[in-house]
């Protein structure tokens, strides 16, 4: 038996699909049932709430970033001995880039190419009868992409539910939930998004608020019906990304999260064994490893207390004397020589790598990637396309006279430049890696 699944799509982001989303998967899992969530483009924080409101593993399901094949086995692994998959949306349900047809990352993508359903979100706040307006442009935009049901969030009273559900009912589409303005509901967020899932003192007591809401507000037994079976055509993981290792150590705590979940489990399925350990406490790579990896994160939040944590500095030097060591975005900033926190004082970093980066000039860098590799790396091989994305708000201030790791293009294809730096056996780059190309 496949999962049945359902995509929680929205105008734009902010609308509530997060919130939304994650009280029917807390929901429908303290009804006992088997559920997943999965995220589309390449969002790496709301995973982690996913992961944490079902306790299974949720995944990115990237049309851009992932070939057709991986896609396709990433889909069938989520589907596989669940009983419902519940994808949320990044941005608005038809955001993506101008690609070719079904490779635009956006959720519309999912919707068109395993034809599912799509649960439409509507911020109806400031607004009454328009949102009628709004929900038939989704049911029309795309006769492939099929709305099968809206959610109204942010209403304020029963009238404002009663004015804004007669007038979408009307025009044929059913109003399967009607949630109050709650600002307790909210997730705080920050520069990269939402704080992450780890980070909560109280994180189930808010997952099971939303879950709370969710069984208030919504009509579950109605969404479970409308979701459909999930049958992705056959795929295979020839584009995941290789294990750079076989012993893999990884840093990991609040200064370092960002790594995909598809390629843990990835390395894990293909016999890497993963052993982490935490900067932030002072601790260094097992030295039985044979690779460190430094993903992404918030090293700018804590660039004072990495740069008094001399255990986990020298023993960096040590293994980079030997062995390899990517850094991706954050863990890239934490292999330069130096990096300026917010209120600009400047913290020395590891010196791996001969680069500044700053967080005090902030300026924001968003996009796809594809990364054709200069050099051997944990990355792959020389000459090796790689697909991504880099999100960052902070930026080199100093470059160093290290080698280029990658000639870059956007999502397009326009190139951009050669980005991030190797030396030795050290590399970085602020791109973060998806899949093969």
């Amino acid at each position: 038996m496949t999962a049945r699944a359902i995509i929680i799509g929205a105008p734009r982001s902010g609308s509530g699909k997060t919130s939304v989303t994650i009280g029917i998967l807390r929901a429908l899992t303290r009804r006992g049932l088997k559920v997943r969530g999965a995220k589309s483009g390449p969002d790496y924080i709301d995973p982690g709430f996913h992961t944490a409101a079902t306790g299974l593993s949720g995944v990115n399901l990237d049309s851009w970033a992932m070939p057709p094949s991986l896609l396709n086995a990433l889909a069938a692994q989520a589907a596989d001995d669940t009983d419902f998959v519940i994808l949320e949306s990044a941005m608005g349900l038809f955001d993506g880039i101008p690609a070719a047809p079904g490779r635009t990352g956006s959720a519309a993508d999912l919707a068109r190419l395993y034809g599912l359903p799509v649960l439409l979100v509507l911020d109806v706040s400031g607004q009454s009868t328009t949102a009628a307006a709004v929900a038939k442009g989704f049911a029309t935009y795309d006769p492939d992409v099929r709305m099968a049901g809206v959610v109204l969030n942010r209403l304020g009273s029963e009238r404002h539910r009663r004015l804004s559900g007669d007038a979408i009912e009307a025009i044929g589409l059913p109003v399967v939930g009607a949630i109050l303005r709650d600002p307790t509901l909210n997730l705080p967020e920050r520069h990269l998004g939402l704080v992450q899932a780890g980070e909560y003192d109280d994180l189930m007591a808010h997952l099971d608020r939303l879950a709370d809401m969710a069984e208030k507000s919504l009509d579950l037994d109605v969404i479970m019906a409308l979701a459909t079976p999930l049958t992705p055509a056959p795929g295979g993981f020839d584009d995941a990304l290789s294990p750079p290792g076989q012993r893999i150590a990884l840093a990991e705590d609040a200064a370092f999260t960002f790594l995909y979940p598809h390629v843990a489990a990835y390395w894990r399925k293909a016999g890497a064994e993963i052993v982490p350990f935490s900067p932030l406490a002072d601790e260094a790579p097992h030295e039985g490893c044979d690779v460190c990896w430094l993903p992404g994160g918030y090293p700018e939040l804590h660039a004072g207390n990495l740069a008094a944590a001399t255990n986990f500095r020298a023993g960096m030097t040590r293994f980079a004397a030997t062995k390899p060591i990517h850094g991706e975005c954050g863990g890239f900033m934490v292999l330069g020589e130096a990096l300026e926190d917010a209120s600009g004082e400047t913290h020395g970093m590891l010196g791996l790598l001969g680069h500044s980066t700053s967080f005090a000039k902030r300026r924001m860098n968003l996009g796809y990637r594809e990364a054709r590799l200069r050099a051997d790396c944990p990355l792959g091989a020389q000459g090796a396309l790689i697909r991504g994305h880099e999100f960052h708000y902070a930026q080199m201030i100093a470059t160093g006279n290290d080698e280029p790791l990658a000639d870059l293009a956007d999502g397009q294809g326009n190139p951009i430049g050669a980005s991030g730096y190797r030396r030795g056996h050290v590399s970085g780059t602020f791109f973060h890696a998806i899949a093969r190309g």
